[in-house]
C-alpha cells in the first residue's frame, strides 16, 4: 500500500527533471526533437573559412543564405568531425558541394 503513495510524487519528479533537462540542452527528451547549436556552427565555418574552395563557396549569393538558414547545411556543419573530413578530404568536399547545389535548386524551385 504505500507503494502507491509513492508513484505520484515520483512520476512527479521524473517529470520535473525531463523538464528541466530539456530547458538545459538541446535534446527534448519528449519529442527527441534536436536543436542546432549556433555558436558550433559558427566555430566550424570559421574552421573552413581557412580553405580557400569553402571561401569561394561561402561568398557565393547563391550558396550564401544556405549557411544561415537552411537546416540542412547547418546541421551538417554543425558536426566537427564532418567539418574535419572536409577539409582534408577532396572527395567529401565535392559531396558537400553537391549538397549545397542541391539545397540552392529546391530553393530556386519555390
Amino acid at each position: 500500500m504505500k507503494k502507491r503513495s509513492f508513484q505520484k510524487p515520483v512520476l512527479i519528479l521524473t517529470y520535473l527533471l525531463g523538464i528541466l533537462i530539456s530547458l538545459s540542452s538541446s535534446v527534448s527528451p519528449f519529442t527527441g526533437s534536436t536543436g542546432l547549436n549556433t555558436q558550433k556552427i559558427d566555430k566550424n565555418v570559421e574552421k573552413l573559412k581557412q580553405s580557400s574552395w569553402f571561401i569561394n563557396l561561402y561568398e557565393d549569393e547563391r550558396y550564401r543564405r544556405s549557411f544561415f538558414a537552411n537546416k540542412k547545411i547547418r546541421s551538417y556543419l554543425q558536426s566537427s568531425l564532418r567539418v574535419n573530413h572536409l577539409i582534408k578530404n577532396e572527395k567529401a568536399q565535392k559531396s558537400f558541394i553537391s549538397l549545397l547545389e542541391k539545397q540552392a535548386q529546391l530553393r530556386e524551385k519555390i
